[in-house]
């Protein structure tokens, strides 16, 4: 059901070896590119932490790459990557906006999107549309419209010969890459079950501080609203979530029964998400996956993944035992360094890499068993994405000044699933 990843790191560098006298068919400027070479420019769209992070990584991955352009609702953010990487005033951009800007400019090739989730959907389709290559963060969306609108982005993009990465690093991590290979090989055998779980304590808070606004409070605690994260469930499990997803070859779950609930961080500046969730995934044939995650401190930390197959059981990060037992022991750099280097790779070589559906479907997890443990219903894939009318895309007009009252946090058994008929 998932556009899959068709060619590896080694492929790629033997293709780009390989294509110097090949024209280069994407949207990029420089036939240099088919042949591994030549710059690409990169505008930085959320230069928080994490869109700091990525405009590193994206940097020390490979020869030839620029920061050019930056973009951020907040012009106290621009500050560390405009002096590190010395971008002139004239292409540092600030407001609800901004992105607009950078994807406007012309020597732009290649766009980082790493602002509030909630934002990613309309930024991404921008940025197909402009005809630029994307990182983008996880997760892409915090709703089934939002969803809907990453899926078609990528297929245009696929249309468009544009590379998409998005900020699942496992995927291009080595230890994960090969033991997925044994498992896909059938190493364990046939899946029976598997678990996956983020439990960790809690993360940075923003309290309002005097005369800021409801928008530009929530933006920037944006952690704790679930217009703006999708909450912790899809903001950071996702990546668990995406492991079982692929051990499963892409195949999603069928339908979804969760739990979960707001029992520690009820203060008014952790907004209206849970603090923990349990849930269980039905994909084909029945077979029932567990998944839990949990932002409390002083519980126990557990941020992993296990498969259990007929044959054997694996964490699915360089281990597997049972009848074919296996330990990774080979090399295991930086993953959030690997995943932009595949990403340029491909640019360079002619062949993008497009995880844009594929990470979609994984966020689309992560939303379903959010909104089962709000409403504490059980549902089919196929309802949620045909029926159910949750939208929490933010209007094309939203201003920091405006009013936007925090809602409730959901009460299972009283929150009302947007579509929904028992």
């Amino acid at each position: 059901m998932a556009q899959k990843q068709t060619i590896t790191r080694r492929e790629l560098l033997r293709g780009s070896a390989a294509a110097g006298a090949l024209a280069f068919t994407g949207v990029l400027r420089t036939p240099a590119w088919a042949g591994g070479s030549g710059k690409i420019r990169v505008g930085v769209i959320g230069c928080g932490g994490r869109g700091s992070g990525a405009a590193n990584d994206c940097v020390n991955s490979a020869g030839g790459v620029e920061i050019v352009a930056l973009a951020d609702t907040f012009g106290d953010r621009l500050g560390g990557l405009k002096n590190q990487y010395k971008v002139p005033d004239n292409r540092c951009f600030v407001g609800l906006n901004a992105y607009k800007e950078v994807l406007a400019l012309d020597d732009v090739d290649l766009v980082i999107l790493a602002t509030p989730p909630g934002f990613r959907p309309v930024q991404y389709e921008a940025a197909i549309k402009a005809g630029k290559h994307v990182f983008m963060e996880k997760p892409v969306a915090v709703c089934p419209a939002g969803v809907k609108k990453v899926i078609e982005a990528s297929e245009l993009a696929s249309q468009k010969k544009l590379a998409v990465v998005c900020g699942t690093q496992r995927r291009h991590e080595p230890k994960y890459v090969e033991t997925m290979k044994r498992i896909h090989d059938g190493a364990i055998g046939d899946i029976v079950s598997a678990q996956c779980y983020w439990n960790m304590g809690g993360l940075w808070v923003n309290k309002r501080s005097e005369g800021q606004g409801d928008v530009e409070w929530q933006i920037r605690n944006w952690l704790y609203f679930t217009w703006l994260s999708g909450d912790h469930i899809t903001e950071q499990h996702v990546h668990n979530i995406d492991v079982i997803n692929w051990a499963f070859k892409d195949v999603i779950p069928e339908q979804v029964h969760g739990l979960g609930g707001r029992q520690w961080r009820t203060a008014p500046e952790y907004g209206n998400i849970f603090d923990h969730f349990g849930v269980e995934f039905f994909y084909p044939g029945d077979v029932r996956t567990i998944s839990m995650c949990r932002q409390i401190d002083g519980a126990a930390d557990n941020v992993s993944e296990r498969v259990v197959g007929t044959k054997g059981v694996s964490d699915c990060a360089g281990w597997i035992g049972g009848e074919n037992e296996w330990r990774y022991r080979g090399p295991n750099p930086n993953p959030y360094v690997e995943e932009h280097k595949d990403l340029i790779a491909s640019i360079r070589a002619g062949e993008p890499l497009n995880e844009g559906k594929r990470i979609a479907e994984s966020t689309l997890c992560a939303v379903m068993g959010r909104e089962s443990a709000y409403s504490r219903q059980q549902f089919k894939t196929s309802w949620f994405m045909s029926r159910c009318t949750l939208d929490l895309l933010p209007p094309d007009d939203l201003k920091l000044s405006d009013s936007k009252p925090v809602p409730d946090f959901a009460i299972p058994g009283k929150y009302e699933l947007p579509g929904f008929r028992a």
